[in-house]
């Protein structure tokens, strides 16, 4: 690999004591697990990898990924518990407890004020279809495609409220500058 990234003010060269790190997942707090899972598995056509369960602090965390065909996901528990924690682009959704039950209950989407966490990106393969699917899905929009200034790119909400970021890697191409 020759390229060694854009350089801007800020950015250091990567030391060797770097080399093997990855980012492995994203984190998300639901709700509700059930709803969430439906919507990702439905919408988004994610599968949980693996489900880790602490009675004791009273969470579960779900580990979701889009499988791929050639994807040789271990049986084995501990293996595939492994595998999980060795992938690139997971989503991890964390449930605490009891929080499904309290209907006034619901956690910051990071884009209301104070905004902090920004939104977490899909790349479809087709924009048109995927904003399509989505309508057929009712899932709420915040922008699609065709709105703002930043055209061919979708927002949409997860039943959290969090934003999900929709693109098309080639529509991409000539953004910014």
């Amino acid at each position: 690999m020759n390229f060694q990234g854009e350089q801007h003010p800020g950015i250091a060269p990567s030391a060797p004591q770097t080399q093997g790190f990855r980012l492995n997942h994203t984190m998300l707090r639901a709700k509700d697990p059930e709803r969430s899972l439906a919507f990702y598995s439905k919408v988004f056509g994610m599968q949980v990898l693996r489900r880790l369960d602490f009675e004791e602090m009273q969470f579960s965390l779900y580990f979701l990924a889009n499988l791929e065909a050639g994807d040789q996901v271990p049986e084995d528990i501990q293996a595939r518990t492994a595998w999980t924690f060795s992938q690139k682009g997971l989503l991890e959704l964390t449930h605490n407890w009891g929080t499904e039950d309290k209907d006034e209950f619901a956690y910051h989407d990071g884009n209301a004020e104070p905004q902090g966490f920004g939104h977490i990106c899909f790349s479809v393969p087709d924009l048109a279809a995927a904003q399509a699917w989505f309508d057929e899905h009712e899932v709420t929009f915040v922008k699609r495609a065709d709105q703002g200034k930043m055209q061919d790119v979708i927002f949409v909400k997860d039943p959290d409220g969090y934003w999900i970021e929709v693109i098309q890697a080639d529509l991409m191409a000539a953004m910014g500058n």
